[in-house]
């Protein structure tokens, strides 16, 4: 039984994606408008392809014909799924403000919308699956996020700083956070305005001519604005956020990890994402999509949060990132030219080369791999990668 084999992803084309980052990354000719995400793995959506000697099959029907290729960890946690879902994302303009369930609330949520009849893609559908979506991200660029509230004293100065906001303060110095946010999110069209519209007209012209820092949450409305082409009689609760929510900027190669509950939203350039295998996202704003405010208020984590940044893989050594759950772990492994690197699966892994070129070895099969590529690696095999030419890869799997 073969040990390895090449893996295809799944590309998604959502509207707030690039338009050359993925084709460039995967080498291929570009044929959309918009290129937002590139899945590697076996959520039942977007399954990935593996290349047999038979021909191709997806990932999630080889694994239910093969079990064992999961490994014994895997499959004693998680049953004969794979428990995770690796995406390369490429952001352009800004994801909508989400979080995601924990696995108890994904469960009820599932199940109340399949008694409801809610078929699985239809778009006011809010649980895709019956998973949590716990995740983290390894910056590919210059990156700018949003990630929890910001501790209730930067929240109250960056109010009191702008007139229109003031009153604000003063109602959260009386209030807890998660009252607080549940009125602004149900605000009305009309108090949107007065809170928002003074300071789009303020800072427009700054903005215009770049003289917004990017910390500043007042160039966010605006780019957001912009962006999203959102019309001033049509505000956007979402826009709000920006006031209440950590700025985050990452550097190449440092990252961040979402739990469960706390509110986030990608705002520019490109990441690896490694995730539980769900596609569950409860979204409050910023976006096309569907919008649950009732579920985001339920399930909505209001702690404050000092964001938490991975610091970047040590050079020149694989290195397995640190996460707090038991669902996936990233491992970054950086390979020279005329190098060898030898290592063992316990569980079912898979392997994208993000620069360079390798060959991967295993039980007498040999695969080349440049940027782009992918394999699956089953449990329990052991395996070579030689560097053809330097660059690096990262596997996902699970923790050990």
């Amino acid at each position: 039984m073969a040990g390895i084999y090449p893996l295809n992803g799944s590309l998604q084309y959502y509207a707030w994606g690039g338009n050359q980052y993925l084709p460039d990354f995967l080498h291929i000719t570009k044929t959309q408008a918009h290129y937002a995400e590139y899945w590697l793995g076996a959520h039942p959506s977007a399954p990935s392809q593996l290349i047999t000697a038979d021909g191709e099959l997806s990932l999630l029907d080889f694994l239910q014909q093969n079990p064992t290729a999961l490994g014994t960890q895997s499959r004693q946690l998680f049953g004969d799924n794979l428990p995770y879902l690796l995406k390369i994302l490429d952001v352009a303009n800004p994801l909508s403000i989400q979080l995601h369930p924990t696995k108890k609330q994904a469960e009820i949520g599932f199940a109340q919308e399949n008694a409801a009849g809610i078929a699985l893609n239809d778009p006011k559908r809010t649980y895709k699956d019956d998973n949590h979506k716990p995740e983290m991200m390894i910056a590919l660029s210059n990156f700018w996020l949003l990630h929890g509230f910001k501790c209730r004293a930067d929240i109250l100065d960056t109010l009191r700083q702008r007139p229109s906001l003031a009153e604000l303060a003063t109602k959260l110095a009386s209030q807890s956070l998660a009252d607080f946010y549940a009125d602004i999110m149900l605000a009305k069209q009309e108090q949107l305005a007065q809170w928002l519209l003074p300071i789009i007209d303020a800072q427009q012209k700054a903005y215009e001519q770049n003289q917004l820092a990017m910390q500043n949450p007042d160039y966010w409305v605006l780019y957001t604005l912009h962006a999203m082409k959102i019309s001033r009689d049509k505000l956007d609760a979402g826009l709000m956020s920006f006031y209440m929510f950590n700025i985050v900027n990452l550097q190449v190669g440092e990252g961040i990890f979402q739990a469960a509950g706390v509110p986030h939203a990608y705002l520019r350039g490109q990441n690896i994402e490694l995730m539980a295998c769900s596609d569950n996202v409860i979204r409050g704003g910023l976006t096309p999509k569907h919008v649950d405010i009732e579920q985001l208020l339920k399930i909505i984590d209001c702690s404050e949060i000092v964001p938490q940044i991975i610091a970047p893989a040590p050079q020149n050594q694989v290195y397995t990132y640190p996460t707090p759950i038991a669902d996936f772990a990233l491992s970054n492994m950086p390979y020279a030219k005329n190098t060898e690197i030898s290592d063992r699966t316990l569980n079912g892994t898979i392997l994208l080369v993000m620069a360079g070129e390798m060959t991967l070895e295993a039980r007498q099969q040999k695969l080349t791999l440049k940027q782009g590529q992918a394999a699956f690696i089953e449990a329990d095999t052991d395996y070579r990668v030689y560097g053809m030419q330097e660059g690096y890869a990262v596997l996902a799997g699970l923790p050990i």
